[in-house]
């Protein structure tokens, strides 16, 4: 998914072309308040220092687009808001013209991500919510993908896990709201890769698979007083997740029946009794892939893209 950014609507640069009221210093440069209609269409409002937009300003794209925030040098710079022609809007950080540091996104399809971002995209720890569906994503993101340690949050379950390229990928458990937990792990085998080989010219990476492996009681973390004082805290140091979230069984846990030669089904939510999940002591060993479960609106880790009205970066 890609987000309509300013590089795709430069700003005019400032200079003596097109018309300008407002205040000037004795070198006749623009300096302080001034109103300014530029030769492609383009207006500011606000502030200007030494000829260059320079502090609080408006800047109204001729598309519709338009920016209110803080200026530096004629570049977007501090604490802005830019609402697009699609309209779509984010509220936050600028760096040299770029989405940077923390901000809101809001979607034309409604969905919203709140979080950090860096040169334009979302990068570090960030939230995104699907409107459709009323899942959210929660965790870390490099240079706009969903990447590393995140928890999908759906309306009755949750996925704890590590996601590589958009997916999740490797160990993880799924946590239901009836009180128990399922563990496995989302991986590619090498026939599905061969038979991707097989039918394709070109290599396209094939959605990983979860592979069930026991089914667990919740573990629960109950807080403890301790003897001697917690070591002091280090600098930058994340907390050290609660049991439920490294996945560590129960003392009465049991392990998912017959899952030696093959998988457990994934329960969809309102597809199947919940509390038939937990009682049933044969599971089906029917793989299912993760792209499947969007389906009924709880999984929806492709993130629709908005209408563009300008050209992609």
């Amino acid at each position: 998914m890609s987000d309509l950014g300013s590089e795709e609507m430069e700003e005019e640069g400032e200079t003596d072309l097109g018309e300008y009221e407002g205040e000037r210093n004795e070198a006749g440069e623009r300096h302080g308040h001034g109103r300014a209609r530029l030769p492609n269409g383009d207006t500011y409002e606000g502030s200007y220092e030494h000829g260059k937009r320079h502090g609080q300003g408006i800047y109204k794209f001729k598309n519709g687009a338009r920016y209110t925030g803080e200026y530096v040098k004629n570049k977007k710079h501090g604490q802005g808001i830019f609402i697009y022609p699609d309209g779509s809007r984010y509220e936050g950080e600028w760096v040299d013209d770029l989405r940077q540091g923390h901000g809101v996104y809001y979607y034309v399809n409604n969905d919203t991500y709140t979080g950090e971002w860096f040169a334009h995209q979302r990068h570090g720890q960030g939230t995104y919510f699907y409107a459709e569906t009323g899942s959210k994503y929660v965790g870390t993101w490099v240079n706009g993908q969903q990447e590393g340690a995140a928890e999908i949050i759906h309306l009755n379950h949750r996925y704890q896990g590590k996601f590589s390229n958009k997916n999740p990928m490797g160990p993880g458990k799924y946590v239901f709201d009836i009180g128990c937990e399922q563990h496995g792990e989302y991986r590619v085998t090498d026939a599905e890769r061969v038979e991707e080989e097989e039918e394709e010219e070109s290599v396209i990476t094939a959605l990983p698979k979860w592979k069930a492996i026991k089914i667990t009681e919740l573990a629960l973390w109950t807080p403890t007083l301790a003897e001697e004082p917690p070591p002091a805290d280090v600098p930058g140091q994340e907390e050290t997740p609660a049991a439920e979230a490294r996945g560590e069984p129960g003392e009465e846990a049991q392990p998912l029946a017959d899952l030696s030669d093959g998988e457990a089904d994934f329960m969809r939510p309102g597809e199947e009794d919940a509390d038939n999940f937990r009682e049933e002591g044969e599971y089906s060993r029917e793989e299912f892939r993760f792209d499947n479960i969007d389906q009924q609106g709880n999984v929806g880790f492709e993130e629709d893209d908005p209408r563009q009205s300008d050209p992609p970066d």
